[in-house]
């Protein structure tokens, strides 16, 4: 008895708690939605005089690719022949962006357009505070095929697409060349299993201290779920409705990917480097002391820099769980999404700044300065792109990887994804320190994350 109304009480702080949380997305949410049952986009932009328009980006890219994303608006600034003029504000990184961004709602100010995260995306779809990128697409008639299908495929629901694609990536196996042929190993493997099957002559003869350091990080487990075809989430991977709930405990492939990667820490092949925010998993690889380590394409040009001419650096496809998968890869990144502020004419100057964002020359541009995958077909023809494939041939192959795959393996929209790889990861965690099997994380993770999608889903009825 005392143990039920433990669970009871647990179950009622739980929801009081994010009924606490979720005051200021419900807030946000409700005016904003009431706001976006209205009209903004007549049926084209032709006749929308956008002279002397102003409008404001927010962003979250610092650094390098901040310098780069800075050139794009000062060129469209300098040459756009509409007299538009974008302010570009950094937001600081991705969940500062989506927070500073539910304030604004709240009191009715805000940005134009705003790069947000791909695992925000339910989220904004949800939000009501935006104009679909369809509706844009269509008031114009842009040719949707011109971007990448296999990108555009994340931000597309039954609607149509909800956000343009902008920096995206995807994962690889980077692997250290002059080990494999030390080891005498021809090929990088294709699967965990393969790993485990070439650890010893990696150690042995390779020379590796590690076979592979792999970081405990969410986005890698959605992607095995991907490469194994099975789905995150009901309703479609949470893409033909909202979901309920997690579907991995259920088709096995959670538990296929723990036991794969407890096996392959048990053996002494893959090591607890720590979770995604450490940089000890890559600096494992570059410095020589991993045979292999996994990353995002956008990852490739750091890596190859800080190697040097220490040892050859090779890249693969994203290893499958088992090699019987036939799955593909989803993107990371980030998307533009255009918020509705009842002004047709600043929608107007949004989609045409959108549209010199994507086009070939400065998409060509954007990939040679950050790694970040063109999300326009027809970039292949620039001069600037085939320039920097001709210098960092190991980027094709995450192209071709790319074109490989297929849209059904676009990956899951889940209202709450952030806290959703922070269970993840704990579990993973837990499972690797010895204090739960592969069986437990998977029923610890299916627990709490569902219990985060019912609250979720219970505040914004």
């Amino acid at each position: 008895m005392k143990k039920k109304m433990t669970v009871v009480l647990e179950n009622m702080n739980r929801k009081m708690a994010a009924a606490l949380a979720g005051t200021v997305i419900l807030s946000g949410m409700t005016g904003a939605a009431a706001l976006a049952q209205e009209q903004v986009i007549t049926d084209n932009f032709a006749d929308v005089d956008m002279n002397g328009t102003t409008i404001t980006f927010w962003h979250s890219m610092g650094g390098v690719n901040g310098e780069a994303m800075d050139y794009l608006v000062n060129k469209f600034n300098e040459e756009n022949p509409d007299g538009i003029t974008v302010e570009a504000v950094y937001q600081g990184e991705y969940d500062d962006a989506i927070n500073k961004l539910k304030s604004a709602q709240i009191g009715n100010m805000g940005a134009d357009l705003v790069q947000i995260y791909d695992i925000g995306t339910r989220f904004m779809i949800d939000s009501g505070w935006v104009i679909p990128m369809q509706e844009m697409i269509d008031a114009d008639g842009y040719d949707l095929s011109r971007i990448e299908p296999n990108i555009a495929a994340y931000y597309t629901t039954d609607d149509g697409l909800y956000s343009m694609p902008f920096n995206s990536s995807t994962p690889l196996l980077y692997y250290n060349k002059d080990m494999f042929t030390a080891a005498g190993i021809e090929e990088a493997p294709k699967s965990l299993p393969e790993i485990a099957e070439i650890g010893d002559a990696l150690m042995e003869q390779g020379g590796a201290q590690e076979v592979i350091a792999i970081s405990i990080y969410g986005w890698y487990f959605e992607q095995w779920l991907c490469k194994q075809g099975l789905e995150l989430a009901d309703n479609e991977n949470g893409r033909g409705a909202a979901a309920t709930g997690v579907v991995f405990d259920e088709n096995g492939g959670a538990l296929n990917i723990l036991s794969a990667w407890q096996d392959l820490y048990q053996k002494g092949y893959a090591p607890n480097v720590g979770r995604s925010g450490s940089d000890t998993a890559t600096t494992d690889f570059t410095s020589g002391k991993a045979a292999m380590t996994l990353g995002s394409t956008a990852s490739l040009k750091q890596i190859l820099q800080d190697v040097g001419d220490s040892f050859e650096v090779g890249t693969a496809y994203y290893p499958a769980v088992t090699e019987e998968d036939q799955g593909g890869v989803s993107i990371g990144g980030a998307s533009l999404w255009a918020l509705n502020n009842q002004d047709e004419t600043r929608a107007a100057a949004t989609w045409k700044f959108i549209q010199f964002m994507i086009s070939p020359e400065s998409q060509a541009y954007w990939n040679a300065q950050t790694g970040y995958f063109p999300v326009t077909t027809a970039t292949a023809q620039e001069q600037a792109f085939q320039d920097n494939i001709a210098q960092y041939p190991q980027f094709e192959t995450a192209i071709d990887q790319l074109h490989d795959s297929a849209p059904e393996y676009a990956g899951a929209l889940l209202s709450v994804f952030p806290e959703a790889r922070q269970i993840v990861e704990t579990q993973i965690e837990n499972m690797i320190n010895g204090s739960q099997t592969p069986e437990e994380s998977v029923e610890r993770m299916a627990e709490q994350i569902n219990a985060s999608i019912e609250d979720y889903n219970l505040l914004n009825e």
